[in-house]
């Protein structure tokens, strides 16, 4: 039970500095006038399978009866970054443009937010 808690920790850390990474990066593509490349579509998907091993640890632990110490808005947080560059693949039609390059570099930036509030209500 504990290593499946540090576990779930370790993956929140690791959500939050990837996708900063992430963001850092692509911004810097974006000023580079360069557009959405397969490199960074790699970083996108490992990220995502990250955030969905993560919830898939936190189901585990609710159902071990381990609640976060604010549970609803932790799994509001939660949900939202599953979601995030899901619903910005969909909203971009998956082109890969600059303008795009844009739109999922300020995305990542708000992830790293929901991050850090998923990690404080998590407790």
């Amino acid at each position: 039970m504990g290593t499946l808690i540090l576990l779930h920790d370790r993956l929140s850390q690791t959500i939050l500095f990837f996708a900063l990474i992430c963001a850092l990066w692509g911004f810097w593509r974006y000023f580079r006038r360069e557009g959405v490349r397969g490199d960074f579509w790699g970083a996108l998907l490992i990220l995502e399978a990250v955030i969905l091993v993560q919830g898939l640890l936190g189901f585990v632990l609710v159902w071990m009866r381990l609640q976060p110490v604010r549970g609803g808005i932790h799994f509001l947080y939660g949900v939202a970054l599953a979601l995030a560059l899901p619903l910005v693949y969909v909203y971009t039609r998956s082109q890969d443009g600059r303008r795009e390059q844009l739109i999922y570099s300020i995305v990542l930036a708000i992830m790293v937010g929901l991050a850090l509030r998923a990690i404080s209500t998590g407790g």
